[in-house]
């Protein structure tokens, strides 16, 4: 079998989901009643490291006339201007991923004050409508409950996936954990959802596309950085993300258990 998570097999997902019919959107543009009814993709990616390699993903899609949604950090080694506006450029958009809650130690002041400098920031490059959270998983506290507090519409953005999407409706796939059925490795990287599908790699997902088995709607998040077509940055980051998902499984164990 070829290796999965390459860029290779992430252009064999695009092409087949096109050639079963489906349409690909940002997510603002679902949001704002832009996309008409039908077979509809979004695709986000979350940039968590190497910017460069979003960047990549950017021209692929560009090329198949594909758009999609980037969400950037302001961290100063992810916060690049320069491939921020070069996707932009692509016709993709950009969205804030946002950490400012759990950097602020869950003080919804602090954050909040955090929150509307860096989305400023963001907006000093490219416009900004959307914002999706980060969700570490050695962090005790979730970015979303700033908004039991506070509300983003009053910063000027439309949606937060894991807020404003029916997911019920909404098929959800993410390479968190670099696999498609991480759910016990993910702390927050998950939604509430009768629609299960659990898939061990990616040419299941391409099978069930082929197949006309997904639904019509589907979310699909990547990590750019986990997808490698040379073999050794491609075996480094098997290695390490196995070593990261016992880790996190770990974690989520030990955190449970002190919630009883």
């Amino acid at each position: 079998m070829p290796r999965d998570f390459t860029p290779k097999v992430y252009l064999q997902l695009l092409e087949s989901a096109l050639h079963a019919g489906y349409t690909f959107s940002t997510f603002a543009d679902f949001q704002s009643g832009k996309v008409s009814t039908g077979k509809c993709i979004l695709i986000r990616h979350d940039i968590d490291a190497t910017p460069l390699k979003a960047l990549d993903f950017a021209k692929v899609e560009n090329e198949n006339g594909i758009r999609s949604t980037f969400y950037f950090k302001t961290r100063e080694n992810l916060f690049d201007k320069q491939v921020m506006v070069e996707i932009s450029g692509l016709s993709h958009e950009i969205g804030y991923h946002y950490e400012d809650f759990s950097n602020a130690r869950g003080d919804p002041g602090k954050a909040i004050r955090s929150f509307e400098e860096n989305l400023a920031l963001m907006r000093t490059c490219v416009p900004v409508t959307t914002i999706c959270m980060d969700g570490s998983i050695l962090s005790k506290w979730n970015n979303l409950d700033l908004w039991n507090t506070f509300n983003y519409h009053d910063y000027g953005i439309i949606g937060e996936p894991y807020i404003d999407l029916d997911f019920t409706k909404m098929l959800y796939l993410t390479d968190t954990g670099r696999l498609w059925n991480a759910n016990k490795f993910s702390r927050y990287d998950k939604v509430k959802t009768p629609i299960k599908y659990f898939y061990k790699s990616s040419f299941d997902i391409l099978h069930d596309i082929n197949s006309g088995n997904l639904p019509d709607l589907i979310m699909i998040t990547t990590h750019p950085q986990r997808w490698h077509e040379s073999i050794i940055p491609w075996a480094i980051e098997l290695i390490t993300q196995r070593m990261k998902n016992i880790l996190k499984y770990a974690i989520i164990k030990i955190n449970n258990r002190a919630n009883i």
